[in-house]
């Protein structure tokens, strides 16, 4: 069994010499013109200021978890958490480093057509892919051999992924939708000028804003996503297959799935290069087919059935009816958006209404997927703790093509980029029609993403919690025990608690960032005229500033409040906590991420001419719309995926200190 550990682990190296290899190709691309090279420059420095800054941060939480470890679990448990920080935290900074490089390399590739622009706007995503599944795969294995297979241990990877990710998916997110809004009302509704026009002062910002939150954001959230996903696979793997192939299954499928990713980028680099839709179609299509069929090798080969291959295809099929659901409710193709795009014409109000009821709707679908294919899943491996097990296989289906999900996913805001610095560089308009071009397929591809991230957390959580309960002895919750229900309650209202935070963090880092530009508006002379420079480092370091300060309380509470009811209700009640945490917070990453993206794509819909078009009254009603969908979309929204799992799992490290020392309340009552 080592033997093939130590392989499946070394895929991890596959994926990052892979990285190195498109990240190489990038750097050796034409870079542009000067006024290309400065205004990319002002990007990189930004994107990459912000990070230095945010994990300066991080070190110190990380430092003080690293210590509770210790004193009060173990230092093996402490190490691996050390362990899952760094990976997070080296993923992310390949990922940025890279993407900062690829947009203005994109940009200059538009000069000649779609095809070599698609190629680097891709391969830049890839760098991030590839980073996420190779550091995951490798440093997950790494530990879980170091400390002779122990799983007790690992759980601590998984807190280490999951602080880090949530951390970089408020702060980034807190960051760009500040800059967006800022940008947005002031320059497009107040001044009337275009999106990423050189004259407004925060457009710099914005470009930033797009690499820290959507790039290293969303890069620390599946990454997290994927190493949980796995450690309740091993978790459980463990207690019921003696042989070891509960544990060989998922990291191996996951060593094949890199394979499969790469071979997916390949195809997808090389095909279609008039139509990115279908190349990234192409790649990922590729990727989970071949993977498809290596689950079902494996399950034959380990466990003399097809039993784990369904249960593992279930959760692959529910990820893509998600992301397919997710696209209908917020690509301008469909229905819903143009709706929302109607409505607008009656004013901002009436846009609101809409794009809140298309939100709500859109809950139906994805729980109904998560819940067939959790029900499937179950059952097909026999039910009991095999049939949980089987929900982690689900899980882990979802993610198994991480390495090419991400992938597509990060290509988005390099193109978002790459059109932006075709604006502030005032390339000839054929530039910006190509770079609009793979924007749009961009933002669908984020939707998606965003899908599969939803859908994913909600079957990890359910995992690590079956973990969770293994660990405490609980065989089942009784919902009649009021301590329970208290913490069903307390774990329902965290979502909202945390999303309250967030969006109130977002409207005052605005409120800054917005004072910020009108300022400059009223005092720089020649400024609107375009004879006088904006001034971007200040809007730069505004939003760099406010999103770094206001993440701190919303990021410590999702570690601090499993803790306070685990040991002042117990084990019982925190179970009811992180119950009522998964199904409320589900619900809300689905709401807000697809309400948010169906007032951005009814925006983008007026914009191409319906309704008035850009500057008409119907238009400023949906600006208002999409500003007020950024945070719901990019900050709260995609947080929650984090928080549910976050606190899931440091329910799961934290469990014998539990068992030993909590229940205050409880033991007060008796």
């Amino acid at each position: 069994m080592d033997t093939y550990l130590i392989l499946s682990a070394l895929a991890g190296v596959v994926a990052l010499l892979f990285a190195f290899f498109l990240a190489s190709s990038i750097s050796k691309a034409n870079a542009g013109n000067e006024r290309m090279r400065e205004i990319a420059g002002y990007i990189h420095e930004g994107a990459m200021a912000f990070l230095y800054r945010e994990y300066r941060y991080l070190v110190i939480f990380a430092i003080a978890v690293f210590i509770i470890l210790s004193i009060f679990i173990n230092w093996q448990t402490a190490v691996c958490y050390i362990a899952g920080a760094l990976c997070s935290v080296l993923a992310g900074y390949i990922g940025m480093q890279v993407a900062t490089k690829a947009n203005v390399r994109t940009t200059e590739a538009a000069r000649n057509g779609m095809g070599q622009a698609i190629k680097i706007a891709f391969s830049g995503g890839a760098v991030m892919g590839m980073s996420v599944a190779g550091l995951g795969v490798l440093g997950l294995g790494a530990m879980f051999l170091l400390f002779a297979k122990d799983v007790n241990y690992i759980a601590g990877f998984g807190l280490g992924a999951s602080s880090i990710a949530l951390f970089a998916r408020v702060g980034g997110g807190i960051y760009t939708k500040a800059a967006d809004v800022g940008a947005d009302l002031v320059g497009k509704v107040e001044a009337g000028i275009p999106e990423d026009d050189p004259r407004n002062p925060a457009v710099i910002a914005d470009n930033v804003g797009d690499n820290v939150g959507d790039v290293a954001g969303m890069g620390a959230d599946l990454f997290e996503s994927y190493v949980g996903s796995l450690i309740s696979a091993f978790t459980l793997g463990v207690l019921i297959f003696k042989g070891g192939e509960g544990v060989l299954f998922p990291i191996a499928l996951c060593a094949l799935g890199i394979i499969a990713s790469i071979i997916g980028i390949l195809v997808g680099r090389g095909s279609n290069a008039d139509n990115p839709q279908a190349a990234l179609n192409m790649g990922t299509y590729v990727a989970g087919g071949i993977t498809v069929v290596a689950a079902g090798v494996l399950s034959m080969w380990l466990f003399g059935d097809l039993k784990a291959f369904l249960a593992l295809t279930a959760g692959l099929i529910a990820g893509l009816a998600i992301g397919k659901v997710t696209e209908i409710y917020t690509s301008g193709d469909y229905g819903s958006v143009k709706k929302i795009a109607e409505q607008s014409q009656t004013g901002p109000a009436t846009t609101i209404i809409s794009g809140m009821a298309v939100g709500m709707y859109s809950t139906m679908w994805p729980m109904l997927f998560i819940t067939a294919g959790m029900l499937v899943s179950y059952f097909v491996m026999g039910g009991g703790l095999k049939g949980l097990y089987g929900i982690a296989l689900a899980a882990v289906g979802m993610l198994s093509t991480t390495g090419i999900t991400v992938a597509v996913d990060a290509y988005g805001p390099i193109s978002d980029n790459a059109g932006g610095i075709a604006e502030m560089s005032e390339l000839p308009h054929s530039v910006r029609e190509v770079t609009d071009k793979l924007d749009a397929v961009g933002n669908t591809t984020a939707a998606i993403a965003k899908g599969f991230a939803i859908g994913s957390a909600a079957l990890t959580a359910l995992a690590l919690f079956a973990s969770y309960a293994q660990s405490v002895k609980l065989d089942a919750i009784d919902l009649l025990d009021p301590l329970t229900l208290a913490g069903l309650f307390l774990g329902a209202m965290v979502p909202f608690l945390f999303g309250a935070l967030t969006m109130e963090a977002v409207g005052k880092a605005a409120n800054e960032m917005i004072e910020e530009v009108r300022r400059q508006f009223r005092e720089i002379p020649g400024l609107m005229e375009g004879k006088a420079k904006a001034e971007y480092a200040t809007c730069v370091d505004i939003a760099t500033g406010a999103a770094l300060h206001k993440m701190v309380v919303p990021g410590t509470l999702a570690v601090v409040l499993p803790l306070a009811v685990g040991l002042i209700l117990g084990t019982e009640s925190l179970a009811g906590f992180v119950a009522g945490a998964l199904v409320t917070g589900v619900l809300m990453a689905v709401f807000m991420a697809n309400a948010g993206g169906a007032w951005d794509n009814a925006k983008k819909y007026i914009e191409g001419g319906e309704y008035g078009g850009k500057g008409s009254n119907t238009h400023k009603a949906a600006v208002v719309g999409d500003t007020v969908g950024d945070p719901f979309k990019d900050t709260s929204g995609p947080a929650m995926n984090i928080l549910i799992k976050l606190m899931t799992i440091v329910s799961l490290v934290f469990a014998p200190v539990f068992v030993k020392y909590g229940g205050l309340v409880s033991h007060l009552l008796k």
